[in-house]
């Protein structure tokens, strides 16, 4: 069953709750609070949930690589810094996006090839930042003691 096969609606909404929260929910029927008080910060704000959309997006694409070339993972991490312009809208300009992944024997060259499927054909998050944002993936490799 595909992502689009559980969407109960075709939008997702976000309802004014007072207090500067926002109660969002997703297509799928899934609710997220959202606070707009970014000195508060009782919740996400509108661009972390960007960011972890990205990590999201490029994490299950490279666990789900990486695991059809057979590698013994044992945990894995996304790690998103996003750096952002100064001026308004204050729209992000870098994002550095950060693959950490733990295990047994796990060869370089799969990870590299990963990521590199991620990044440049498969996350659609990342597809759609990259036109105004500039999209740096690195992944680190730690070796899991036997």
């Amino acid at each position: 069953m595909g992502y689009d096969a559980v969407m109960k609606n075709d939008y997702a909404s976000a309802d004014w709750a007072g207090d500067d929260f926002f109660v969002a929910t997703t297509p799928s029927g899934h609710a997220q609070v959202i606070d707009i008080d970014g000195q508060r910060s009782a919740a996400s704000g509108p661009l972390e949930l960007v960011q972890i959309a990205l990590a999201g997006c490029t994490g299950a694409d490279v666990i789900s690589v990486l695991k059809k070339k057979r590698q013994q993972v044992t945990s894995y991490r996304v790690e998103v810094r996003a750096t952002r312009r100064e001026e308004h809208p204050r729209s992000y300009q870098r994002m550095e996006v950060k693959h950490i992944v733990r295990g047994r024997g796990v060869e370089e060259r799969a990870v590299e090839h990963a990521v590199q499927l991620s990044t440049d054909k498969y996350c659609g998050v990342i597809s759609s930042l990259r036109p105004t944002v500039e999209i740096v993936a690195t992944w680190e490799i730690q070796e899991e003691p036997a």
